[in-house]
C-alpha cells in the first residue's frame, strides 16, 4: 500500500496474516472462488535473505522463514485457469490451432480447418504441416548381397493432416547413370506393397520380434544386385495431394557370393589347361570356363591362380600367351567391374559361406483399395493381416586363417 504525503509517496507494509484476514474478509478464499488447480497457503522453507529489514526479529540472531504464497498442486491446462467461459474457449482454441494448425487454422474433431489465406502456390491448403518421414535400415535385418530391409515411423499427427500414403523409389546409381534424369522404380505402399502386387522381389513387412506398433512401416527388398550402389528416397501424401519433404538413404549392398572351393577348383583346371602344349580345343575350353563365371568369381579364381603358380607366370601373362591379346583382354575387362571394396575383400587368405535364416512379418491390406480415390483413403485406419514367413540371406566372412 502506499500514501501520498504531498508530493512523496511512502510505502507501508502489512504482515502477511493481515493480508490474508483482509481477503477472507472480503470472501476472497471462499471454495466458489478459488481458482483451479492453485492453492494459497504458507510453509517454512528456506529463509528470507540478510538484505530483506522486514525478515529481522528484533532480539533475534534467527531470521524467519521465507513464506510460500502459490503452488501448484496438479497439473492444469493453461486455459483452465481461466474462470470466464467465453475467454477459456477462445484461449484453448488460440492454443490449439498454435500447436496443431500453425496459428492458421480451428481445430474441428481431428482436423484443421484452413483459414481463406492458408493456402499454398498450388492452391492446396497448409496449415497443418506435413511432417517427412525418416527412411532407415531395419536394426533387426543386416544387409546382405541382394536382401535389404528399410523402415520409418508413421508422420500423422493425432490431429490435423491425414496421411493417405508413402511412395518409395529406389534406384541402383552407377557412373553410366544420371541420377538426376533417372527416378528409377516408384513404389505405393498402400497400392502397390500392401494389396501385394510387388511380393516377389518388394514386399511389406515387419521385422520379426518386435512389439506390435501401427505407426511403423517397413519394407524388404529381395532382388537386389550385388555390390551395387542403391538410393532409396521416401516421402509421404496426405488425403489432400500434398507430397512431404525427401528422406534419402544411400548404400552399397554387400559383395557378390563366392564359392571359394569352386574358385580354388578352376584355377587348378586352368593351370592345367596352360600348362605344357595347349591345342587349340584346350585353349577354347580355358576361355569358356573363364568367360562363364561371375565377375567376383574370376577375380578369386585370379587370385588362387596367383598363389599357387605364379613362379610359372601370372594369370594375366598366362593368359594372354595362351588365349591370344584378344580373347584374354574379353576375360580380363571383366575384373574391372568389381569394385575396390570387394576387390580387397576377394584378396583375403579364405572365404567362408553361411545362410542365414530371418523370420520376417509379411503383411498385407484387409480392404481393397478402389482406383481413383487414393488420396480420400487414411491409411492408419487400413486394416492389415501380417503372416510370418522365413527369408533366407546368403553372405560371405572374410578372414585370414580358416574358421574366422
Amino acid at each position: 500500500e502506499t500514501t501520498e504525503l504531498g508530493n512523496k509517496k511512502e510505502l507501508k507494509s502489512m504482515p502477511f496474516i493481515t493480508y490474508l484476514s483482509g481477503l477472507l474478509t472480503a470472501q476472497m478464499l471462499s471454495d466458489d472462488h478459488l481458482i483451479s488447480g492453485v492453492e494459497i497457503h504458507c510453509e517454512e522453507k528456506g529463509r528470507c535473505p540478510s538484505t530483506c529489514h522486514l525478515c529481522r526479529r528484533p532480539g533475534k540472531e534467527q531470521l524467519s522463514p521465507t513464506p510460500v504464497l502459490l503452488e501448484i498442486n496438479r497439473v492444469v491446462p493453461l486455459y483452465a485457469l481461466i474462470q470466464d467461459n467465453d475467454t477459456r474457449e477462445a484461449f484453448k482454441g488460440a492454443l490449439m490451432s498454435s500447436y496443431w494448425c500453425s496459428g492458421k487454422g480451428d481445430v474441428i474433431e481431428d482436423w484443421c480447418r484452413c483459414d481463406l489465406n492458408a493456402f499454398d502456390e498450388n492452391g492446396l491448403p497448409n496449415c497443418s504441416p506435413l511432417p517427412p518421414p525418416v527412411l532407415r535400415l531395419s536394426p533387426n535385418v543386416e544387409p546382405s548381397s541382394t536382401v535389404v530391409s528399410l523402415e520409418w515411423l508413421d508422420v500423422q499427427p493425432a490431429i490435423g493432416t491425414k496421411v493417405s500414403d508413402y511412395v518409395l523409389q529406389h534406384k541402383k546409381v552407377d557412373e553410366y547413370t544420371d541420377t538426376d534424369l533417372y527416378t528409377g522404380e516408384s513404389l505405393s505402399f498402400a497400392d502397390d506393397l500392401l494389396s501385394g502386387l510387388a511380393t516377389s522381389c518388394v514386399a511389406a513387412g515387419r521385422s520379426h520380434g518386435d512389439v506390435p506398433d501401427t505407426s511403423l512401416y517397413s519394407v524388404i527388398f529381395k532382388c537386389l544386385e550385388p555390390d551395387g550402389l542403391y538410393k532409396f528416397t521416401l516421402y509421404a501424401v496426405d488425403t489432400r495431394g500434398r507430397h512431404s519433404e525427401l528422406s534419402t538413404v544411400t548404400l552399397r549392398t554387400a559383395c557378390p557370393l563366392v564359392d571359394d572351393s569352386k574358385a580354388e577348383e578352376i584355377a587348378d583346371k586352368i593351370y592345367n589347361l596352360y600348362n605344357g602344349y595347349t591345342s587349340g580345343k584346350e585353349q577354347q575350353t580355358a576361355y569358356n570356363t573363364l568367360m562363364e563365371v561371375s565377375a567376383s568369381m574370376l577375380f578369386r579364381v585370379q587370385h588362387h591362380y596367383n598363389s599357387h603358380y605364379e613362379k610359372f607366370g601370372d594369370f594375366v601373362w598366362r593368359s594372354e600367351d595362351e588365349l591370344g591379346p584378344r580373347k584374354a583382354h574379353l576375360i580380363l575387362r571383366r575384373l574391372e567391374k568389381v569394385s575396390s571394396h570387394c576387390s580387397t575383400l576377394l584378396r583375403s587368405a579364405y572365404i567362408q559361406s553361411r545362410t542365414e535364416t530371418m523370420p520376417y512379418l509379411f503383411c498385407r491390406s484387409e480392404e481393397v483399395r478402389p482406383p481413383g480415390v487414393v488420396w480420400y483413403s487414411i491409411l492408419k485406419d487400413t486394416k492389415v493381416t501380417c503372416e510370418e514367413k522365413m527369408v533366407s540371406m546368403l553372405r560371405n566372412t572374410y578372414g585370414e586363417s580358416k574358421g574366422r
